[in-house]
């Protein structure tokens, strides 16, 4: 691990003015950047500290009926927030499902969807080919060890996928992640912040050095929702699969539908053609089962996960049902 220095900033001004600096990273809970640095993966030469600074925490209702975050926001505060399980529960259910409540306690909501791809290749200690780790190096997971990597939306580039549980939830509630830097803010959808191979096969989202996230927007309620993840193990695993689903619903049939899958892309992974297709549909009708199929006709495996397609699928499925049940 490389020596670097450490830095409190002291306001969001602060943040953002150090941030501008070459070389350095922000601190929040630190849950994966400590990893990053402990396996070499980054090596800034200063660190800045933001967790001291005032006005990015807490949840605040927005004159649409929607939330503000605060992207300083503890997962699990943001889990356990009554507007969030009662208005959100695919969100509040996609946090508690991530990680372990000791790191859900230090990590943030703003922190989390900037984790990196869990490819062993990425995180391998000894070089091996990643375009991720060194641009034009290759993807040793192309034709190595992929039985987790992804079936939509990757390259030869880069097959890896993205990891991370309530960005896939953010993704199906149209959520918007509000950037800042040193000349103004932006505002970018939840869906598109994660940045596909055929993109930039070495990026991991569309932030940029000296930004920052400051807060996360979710519009109107959408009590029918839910998550669904798929995983080797119950406790402190990431999924194999994972389907967030959001539904409005006039009686038994679907006004509207969202439906985000997660590992199975560098980005949480829209279904737009199902969501089009279950528009007018009944639920528990054989059309819903056609409209997810529709869904996966853009589907590829690669040499060792083809049953992921299938896995995928299902969750899809079980989901739209479990959205539907929801109070």
């Amino acid at each position: 691990m490389r020596d670097f220095d450490y830095s409190f900033a002291s306001s969001k001004g602060d943040a953002i003015a150090q941030a501008r600096h070459a070389d350095t990273m922000i601190l929040a809970g630190g849950t994966e950047l400590l990893n990053w640095l402990r396996i070499g993966i980054a090596e800034p030469g200063t660190l800045v500290d933001i967790t001291r600074v005032a006005g990015m925490t807490g949840i605040e209702p927005l004159p649409d009926g929607g939330v503000r975050i605060g992207a300083l926001t503890k997962l699990n505060d943001v889990a356990e927030h009554p507007q969030i399980r009662d208005s959100y529960p695919v969100l509040s259910v996609a946090i508690l499902k991530a990680a372990s409540a000791q790191i859900r306690n230090l990590a943030t909501i703003g922190g989390n969807p900037l984790q990196r791809v869990r490819c062993p290749y990425f995180r391998a200690e000894e070089p091996t080919p990643c375009n991720k780790r060194v641009a034009g190096s290759g993807c040793a997971a192309l034709n190595g060890f992929n039985e987790k990597h992804a079936i939509f939306g990757w390259t030869n580039d880069c097959v890896a996928v993205h990891p991370a549980d309530p960005p896939v939830a953010l993704a199906a509630l149209d959520a918007i992640y509000v950037i800042e830097d040193a000349r103004g803010s932006r505002r970018v959808p939840a869906r598109s912040f994660h940045v596909l191979p055929s993109q930039d096969p070495t990026a991991h989202s569309v932030l940029r050095h000296g930004e920052l996230i400051t807060a996360i927007e979710i519009a109107a309620p959408a009590p029918k929702s839910a998550y669904l993840k798929i995983r080797e193990r119950e406790s402190y695993e990431f999924a194999t699969v994972s389907a967030a689903v959001t539904l409005d619903l006039d009686g038994d049939i679907i006004r509207s539908a969202r439906i985000a899958l997660g590992s199975v892309a560098m980005r949480p992974w829209r279904l737009d053609e199902t969501e089009k297709r279950l528009v007018g549909q009944r639920l528990g009708s054989p059309a819903i089962q056609s409209a997810v199929d529709a869904g996966f006709t853009d589907a590829r495996p690669l040499s060792a996960n083809a049953y992921k397609i299938k896995l995928a699928r299902n969750a899809a499925l079980r989901a739209i049902e479990l959205a539907a049940r929801a109070s």
